[in-house]
């Protein structure tokens, strides 16, 4: 049942109009799922899906010194970022631990917005607020502003680029301004939160048009509206990392693999000293040789002793059968494992990450 406490985005009116389950996502109301989740992942997969995703964070930092700033506050390295391209980065503790994992959009040498997981935008805020110290730069928190949506699949430019008045961004993790859907400015980006290619699409006008517009064109092509459990199960089999599972104040993003965003060899960042020490843990990927779903924080063992946790665990539904990403005690040798769930002793063995991966074209 909604609940009227629930802080709403600014396409609820369409979720309701559309008779979406809506459930309770971190004090915000979102749709679950509107047909079922089994056939929202498999429009993502197939054909696409559109998501409200404007519960998640705007900040902006802009400034003489905002590059600087984002070199000491932030893991990865923005040396070589050009103008109009996107970041993904974690930003830490002093600890090495895990403040959240964002993506960074430069939109010139002196202007980013950085876009924040929707339950830690009050605490990124204050974070980068508290650690700014004298470098030149004002943060500010637009995030009410904004409407977010997430078009996501193989056909997901095919639909887009008719209504867009400029041409899309042609390479991942890049972003154009100032676009226009039915005369109404958008900032487009390319990236994604479910494997497939997709964009991103950020208004401060009437959202709920430009959702309406892009529903009505692709319904033609198989578009679905699509919920959070699409856009979990999504995210799962492709071994993206949520932060609160695969990530968080006690797990570093060296332990979940994040590798490619901490860059130990620039100058001082919070958390690099304690980075500099090589992770004891890892995260690994596992698929259930028997019978049975492996949730999140399930005991995870090797020869009957326990080495780790799950940290997500689900059926995939593209590829068939249960998989899990789990936290271990490094041990690249290491093919197989159990997986305590309801009493039972599962025998998982253990498989690369992505669980699933696109077929590039």
């Amino acid at each position: 049942m909604y609940m009227s406490h629930l802080k709403e985005t600014p396409l609820f009116s369409q979720h309701t109009a559309l008779n979406a389950k809506m459930t309770d996502f971190g004090g915000w109301a979102l749709p679950a799922w509107y047909i079922s989740i089994t056939e929202e992942h498999a429009a993502v997969r197939g054909r696409a899906g559109l998501f409200d995703v404007s519960h998640m964070g705007e900040l902006f930092i802009a400034g003489p010194q905002a590059y600087n700033f984002l070199q000491y506050a932030f893991t990865n390295d923005f040396t070589n970022m050009q103008r109009g391209s996107c970041r993904y980065t974690p930003l830490c503790y002093a600890n090495g631990g895990t403040v959240d994992d964002v993506l960074v959009y430069k939109r010139d040498e002196q202007n980013y917005l950085v876009v924040v997981n929707a339950a830690n935008t009050d605490k990124d805020y204050l974070w980068l607020q508290e650690h700014q110290g004298e470098y030149d730069v004002r943060i500010e928190n637009a995030s009410p502003l904004w409407t977010q949506m997430a078009l996501q699949g193989p056909l997901a430019e095919d639909i887009l680029a008719p209504l867009c008045e400029g041409s899309l961004p042609q390479k991942n993790y890049t972003f154009v301004e100032d676009i226009c859907i039915q005369g109404q400015a958008c900032l487009i980006s390319r990236t994604g939160y479910t494997g497939e290619d997709g964009f991103e699409i950020y208004t401060t006008a009437d959202g709920g048009m430009v959702y309406e517009t892009i529903l009505r064109a692709g319904a033609p092509k198989g578009l679905l509206p699509c919920g959070l459990g699409a856009r979990d199960t999504l995210r799962f089999e492709s071994s993206m990392p949520l932060y609160g599972h695969e990530l968080s104040k006690d797990i570093t993003p060296l332990e979940a693999g994040l590798d490619f965003a901490v860059k130990l060899n620039k100058d001082n960042f919070i958390g690099k000293e304690a980075l500099l020490a090589a992770p004891r843990r890892r995260r690994i990927g596992l698929k259930l040789l028997e019978r049975g779903v492996a949730r999140e924080n399930a005991p995870v063992c090797r020869n009957g002793i326990e080495v780790g946790f799950t940290t997500s665990g689900a059926p995939a539904l593209t590829l068939g059968g249960s998989y899990a990403m789990a936290l271990v005690e490094d041990a690249a040798d290491e093919t197989h494992y159990t997986i305590a769930v309801r009493g039972r002793e599962l025998l998982a063995e253990r498989v690369p990450m992505p669980f699933y991966a696109r077929k590039q074209s």
